[in-house]
């Protein structure tokens, strides 16, 4: 079986009306410094129980279109807010203006689709790699250079569900579990295995297509950073997944390649 750090590296579907591909040299610096230093952003932000009109207009056409969709105005500003902090944080990043930056997906690594791919960000066109995620009251992103990130972030809930369990965790891990009493340490050990799992899938770039959550271990019981393996048709790929201390009552998980160079993660305050 053959190891490898990384999938292969997928295609960004670049826009069609995307017709320049100016970049800015602020732009290139930040992500020549990235690759160089190995280091991943990560940003956090509390989500709005209502649609701010701010950051509903820093959306693009189609994250409008699809905020409208929602039902319920919460799951609405959730998107929106997300979707907004996630611009800024990136512009913020890169020295550009919110405005210009435009997110777009990779081409799926498991089936070619372009409709179901990771996030990435198509303007300004730079190799950077994000993963997007939210949870009830709390958005998460990550950025790093090259081609894959995985972030995770889970509101705390008390596990009252078995069948819940045996979807996310292996039958180790559920042993483990069991070993703590009803009470906040069962409850944050769940959400440790769940959170990195989810960063790792998400990394991967294919979701839970590629490896389900219970075959994947994890070692929930045990502080990290830990290497973790993804196997998926017979090839296996190791990832470097590290928790997030994120002041509020989540749990949260990045997860990088494992080979090259692993540098400094940099938590910062909401965008």
């Amino acid at each position: 079986m053959a190891s490898l750090s990384a999938p292969a590296a997928a295609h960004i579907d670049h826009a069609a009306d995307i017709s320049d591909v100016y970049v800015p040299e602020t732009a290139r610096t930040v992500v020549a410094r990235l690759g160089e230093n190995g280091a991943a952003h990560v940003w956090w932000w509390p989500l709005n129980e209502a649609v701010d009109p701010v950051d509903f207009a820093l959306l693009d056409e189609a994250e409008r279109a699809r905020a409208r969709r929602f039902h319920a105005a919460r799951d609405a500003a959730a998107f929106t807010t997300t979707r907004a902090g996630a611009r800024r944080a990136v512009a913020q990043l890169l020295g550009v203006a919110p405005q210009s930056v435009r997110f777009g997906r990779r081409i799926c690594p498991g089936c070619g689709d372009a409709e179901h791919g990771p996030p990435a960000v198509v303007r300004p066109p730079v190799p950077l790699a994000v993963s997007l995620s939210r949870t009830t009251g709390c958005g998460v992103l990550a950025v790093r250079a090259g081609d894959w990130v995985g972030v995770d972030v889970e509101a705390y809930r008390t596990v009252e569900s078995a069948a819940l369990a045996e979807l996310v965790l292996t039958p180790d891990e559920r042993e483990q579990l069991l070993s703590f009493a009803e009470g906040p340490e069962r409850t944050r050990t769940f959400h440790r295995a769940w959170t990195r799992k989810e960063a790792v899938v998400k990394a991967v770039g294919l979701g839970l297509m590629g490896m389900p959550l219970n075959t994947l271990e994890v070692d929930p019981s045990a502080d990290g950073p830990l290497t973790v393996r993804h196997v998926h048709r017979e090839r296996t790929t190791t990832w470097h997944v590290e928790d997030l201390h994120l002041p509020g009552p989540w749990s949260a998980s990045l997860s990088r390649p494992s080979a090259g160079l692993l540098g400094p993660v940099h938590v910062h305050p909401p965008a």
